[in-house]
């Protein structure tokens, strides 16, 4: 009995310190969530922690002249280019040139075999002799007959008819004469002449080959003025004019030449609202060559002030152009209308929508919202903030 009583006093001492061990585990429990709360009530009493940005991310806008760039291109071309034809049919005997050929106007590059038109030369002459034959015997049988008609051998209307075949004798000469000449002229123009100084460059023929009338024999171009053939917006047109002088940079070559609008085009392009303009190259050293690609600037500067500020501060949302501003210690989204654009100095001005005070949000940054607490600071703390936003490059919601 005695050792029985000892033991159930010793589990009722071990009971109890086990009681006392849970009561205390269960406070030290509830005092980190009592303190969780108080963070958490505190946090909220504050309000929302405010966007922080540094200097080199906000911008004001500036007052600065922005100069218009305009810029087309195309390919270079050859406007005196000339096609060397056969002016008769024939066999091509021979050809003198071969392509990259230099020539000069009037030379002789070849000859094509011209005996039928040497042919209706010699018929056509022999056409000639026979009138002037006919008109002879013409002229003597009038003169014999003015003599009879004045001894009243012979009646004026026998009179009148060897008038009249005079006249037709006279003018049987007049025609043969011209059909000779015309086939001279033929004779002439068939000989295969280089009609301007310049390149060969192309033949399209061989010797031997029989040819037709108008087929054609070789190209020959001039390289000493090329023209760049690049069509403009219809916005932009009303700023050219022929005579502007133009920067021109062509494909391969690091420094750009002069060069100048000739003409441009009175009207768009069916189904676009592109015009023509052409500006002529000087290209006396034959630097440059027919079909190489070109492009054109013209800069035209501009003549006032204009409110500008860093291209990069502007999104686009449903068709319209918007910025972040920091007003009164926050965010405000402002929609502003844009004009000219320096893409070279990364600006573009604004018209209409802000003033010239007014601090802006340089670049684009995600997941921003209108009412936000913002400020700008020194440096932005190194930890990073869940708050804090981070740049990016694409366009704003």
């Amino acid at each position: 009995m005695e050792i029985s009583t000892g033991n159930r006093r010793r589990g009722i001492w071990v009971g109890g310190a086990l009681a006392g061990l849970a009561v205390v585990a269960l406070a030290l429990a509830m005092v980190p969530r009592s303190g969780s709360g108080s963070a958490k009530a505190d946090a909220k009493d504050k309000g929302p922690v405010p966007l922080e940005f540094t200097p080199a991310e906000v911008a004001r806008p500036v007052l600065a002249k922005l100069p218009v760039v305009i810029e087309f291109s195309g390919p270079l071309v050859a406007p005196r280019t000339a096609v060397v034809r056969a002016k008769a049919p024939g066999t091509l005997l021979s050809l003198a040139v071969a392509e990259g050929s230099r020539v000069k106007a009037g030379q002789v590059i070849g000859e094509i075999d011209l005996s039928d038109l040497q042919t209706r030369v010699g018929e056509k002459s022999a056409m000639v002799e026979s009138a002037q034959a006919s008109l002879l015997e013409a002229e003597r049988q009038h003169v014999a007959n003015v003599g009879l008609a004045s001894q009243n051998f012979i009646s004026s209307t026998a009179l009148q008819s060897s008038q009249a075949k005079l006249d037709a004798a006279r003018a049987q000469v007049k025609s043969a004469q011209a059909q000779l000449s015309v086939s001279r002229i033929g004779v002439k123009e068939a000989a295969l002449a280089a009609p301007i100084s310049g390149i060969v460059g192309k033949r399209h023929v061989v010797p031997g080959e029989k040819v037709s009338a108008e087929q054609q024999i070789v190209t020959i171009v001039d390289l000493g003025s090329l023209e760049l053939a690049g069509s403009v917006g219809t916005h932009e047109v009303s700023l050219l004019r022929p005579g502007q002088e133009v920067a021109v940079r062509v494909e391969g070559q690091t420094d750009a030449v002069a060069g100048r609008i000739d003409r441009i085009s009175p009207a768009a392009e069916t189904g676009t609202r592109a015009i023509g303009v052409v500006v002529t190259l000087d290209n006396k050293g034959e630097r440059y060559r027919a079909g190489q690609y070109a492009q054109a600037r013209v800069e035209l500067a501009d003549d006032s002030a204009r409110l500008t500020i860093p291209a990069g501060a502007i999104g686009q949302a449903s068709g319209q152009d918007f910025v972040w501003a920091i007003e009164n210690g926050a965010l405000v989204r402002r929609i502003v209308i844009t004009g000219r654009k320096d893409i070279a100095a990364g600006r573009v001005e604004v018209s209409k929508g802000l003033a010239a005070g007014t601090q802006i949000l340089a670049a684009r940054f995600d997941n921003l919202k209108e009412g936000v607490p913002a400020r700008v600071v020194a440096q932005r703390a190194a930890a990073p903030s869940r708050a804090t936003a981070s740049a990016s490059s694409a366009p704003q919601s």
